[in-house]
């Protein structure tokens, strides 16, 4: 979490009604996921906006759109969400989503914004009102992943995803990368941490806002490690006391990322216990975070930090790249090893029904061969063209069709695909 992201989620917990002793029954709330184009609202766009008003644990109005990204839709986000630019291009544009979704939600000391990793929706919508230049109602919101990392053991739920805890707290809907499925299936999530809220004597905002301001004495201690680091993309190492890596983590900034450990918005216990063990933190800088998380990947597998979960499956995890050749293909491999800044890489996967659907995606899209067998110029002497040639869906480099330079442009557009 960068230092942006910090501060939106204590500042969620930031009363601006006029009585902050409202009860948490009384408040009316506003739970809002949203559907993009990727992960940055500084590149990306919204695709759809779900939202369901509740108060006192009753739903009282629910909201719904597609929005026109006014650009193409990854195929990888396709293949997530279902959402196609054909079902989008006839959608509202931005401005009027944006103006239609505030309406629903009403004043800001009237009702509260909830979502499932708030920051990220959250900045979205701000995003959004800036490029309109509208003014962004200073709403109050709670982030429920946050909040269930309060309330929720791990013994009880492995994580804080919404589908993990959709399931622990038996929510009627199952969120479905869809915005109004998973804003329902949040709205149960929410209700199910009120409800343990309680059993800690958090009934009003202002009780949750002190209840979630707790920084460990460890925390305080450790503060000095995350001093004098750059603002730029790299790995970071904490150690114990005999140099021993604990925990191998990447970011796009390592000062901001790195100091919002020791700040109340890290709330994993796991966390909580690496930090009083740590003793020294390395960072090694990078020039991308491509990099970054390149080298991240390769460190984990060597090095086996305890407190990193993904250490004990990086090599299970699938993972698709662009094979080194003449003429790249995709293919399947499990591990980090061969992934690098220069190749086309993406993932990991569940398994290899959900990277065959990746692979399959950028078929569709790109004119990046099929076929296997390395192409060679003595390969090319004796092959024959597929069906995807007459299809024009492949320029046949396999038998001199289509030269390196053309068919590089595929490449370019797979790491496009990727990357970005």
């Amino acid at each position: 979490m960068n230092s942006e992201q910090e501060s939106q989620f204590i500042s969620a917990f930031q009363p601006s009604f006029d009585d902050v002793s409202l009860s948490l029954y009384e408040t009316t709330f506003v739970v809002v996921d949203l559907e993009t184009t990727g992960g940055s609202h500084n590149s990306a766009a919204i695709t759809e906006i779900g939202a369901v008003k509740v108060r006192a644990g009753e739903i009282v109005g629910e909201f719904q759109t597609l929005v026109n990204p006014e650009s193409p839709i990854p195929p990888f986000i396709t293949v997530l969400t279902g959402i196609t630019d054909a079902m989008v291009i006839a959608a509202p544009k931005l401005g009027e989503a944006i103006f239609s979704f505030l309406e629903f939600v009403g004043s800001s000391k009237d009702s509260v914004l909830v979502a499932h990793n708030a920051p990220f929706d959250i900045g979205f919508l701000k995003a959004a009102c800036a490029k309109l230049e509208i003014s962004w109602p200073s709403y109050q919101f709670l982030d429920t992943a946050k909040i269930a990392r309060y309330v929720v053991t791990r013994d009880e739920a492995p994580n804080c995803k919404l589908s993990t805890l959709s399931t622990f707290f038996g929510a009627t809907t199952n969120p479905d990368h869809r915005a109004l499925s998973d804003a329902r299936a949040t709205v149960d999530v929410f209700h199910g941490i009120l409800d343990r809220l309680g059993s800690y004597g958090v009934k009003t905002l202002e009780e949750l806002k002190s209840f979630s301001s707790r920084v460990t004495s460890a925390q305080r201690s450790k503060k000095y490690l995350a001093e004098g680091l750059a603002n730029s993309p790299g790995v970071y190492i904490f150690r114990d006391e005999a140099g021993t890596p604990l925990y191998i983590g990447t970011t796009r900034n390592l000062r901001n990322r790195v100091r919002s450990y020791f700040t109340a918005a890290e709330t994993r216990k796991r966390i909580h216990d690496m930090i009083s063990l740590a003793h020294s933190l390395d960072v090694i800088e990078t020039a991308t975070i491509i990099e970054a998380e390149v080298r991240e990947l390769r460190l984990i597998n060597e090095k086996q930090p305890r407190f990193n979960r993904r250490s004990k499956f990086q090599a299970k995890s699938l993972w698709i790249k662009l094979t080194k050749e003449a003429f790249p293909r995709l293919v399947a491999v499990r591990g980090a090893t061969g992934l690098d800044d220069e190749s086309g890489w993406a993932g990991p996967f569940n398994g290899r029904d959900e990277s065959a659907r990746a692979i399959e995606a950028l078929y569709e899209v790109t004119q990046i061969r099929q076929c296997k067998p390395r192409i060679t110029l003595s390969s090319m002497k004796s092959a024959s063209p597929c069906a995807l040639f007459d299809m024009k869906r492949c320029g046949a480099p396999c038998i001199g069709q289509e030269s390196i330079d053309s068919y590089s442009s595929h490449v370019t557009a797979i790491h496009q695909s990727l990357h970005n």
